[in-house]
């Protein structure tokens, strides 16, 4: 089960079909995993708040992951998103904020399943997993223009 709360009417009010973005994305990334995750859109404030708590880092950020034990599956955790920070995100880089929502959904959602990109092979690692989940969603490479800048 995927659990969508829209905190921040900001969310619905640019992007009507935000929770169906949302659910494709999350599920698309869960693949054949069995678990539910709560997926929250808040604002950036909401954001800054739990970055601050749980981080250290006092300022807002476009997606936190916040994995489950494992003693409390099958929930396996919860990805938060702050709307002006993605929004302003999408906008710098050329894309959608549907586009952008459902890479950074993907990209919290493997967090949840153990990925992570401390390293140049795990990112690697990680950015391929992203590429072959978005592409079957019909999103663009979301590292294309980065990729192409260090060529």
């Amino acid at each position: 089960m995927i659990e969508i709360e829209v905190e921040d009417a900001a969310w619905t009010a640019v992007l009507p079909d935000v929770e169906g973005v949302v659910l494709r994305a999350a599920t698309a990334a869960l693949g054949t995993v069995e678990g539910d995750l709560v997926v929250l859109l808040t604002d950036d404030a909401g954001v800054q708040d739990l970055n601050a708590r749980f981080r250290g880092k006092d300022r807002p950020t476009n997606v936190l992951s916040f994995p489950a034990a494992e003693s409390a599956f099958p929930h396996l955790g919860d990805v938060v998103l702050g709307f002006a920070y993605c929004a302003a995100e999408a906008e710098t880089q050329g894309k959608t904020l549907s586009d952008h929502l459902s890479h950074l959904v993907v990209h919290g959602v493997l967090h949840l399943l153990g990925r992570d990109h401390e390293d140049d092979a795990e990112a690697e690692e990680m950015e391929g997993e992203e590429r072959e989940i978005l592409a079957a969603l019909g999103v663009a490479d979301p590292y294309q223009a980065e990729h192409e800048a260090q060529a």
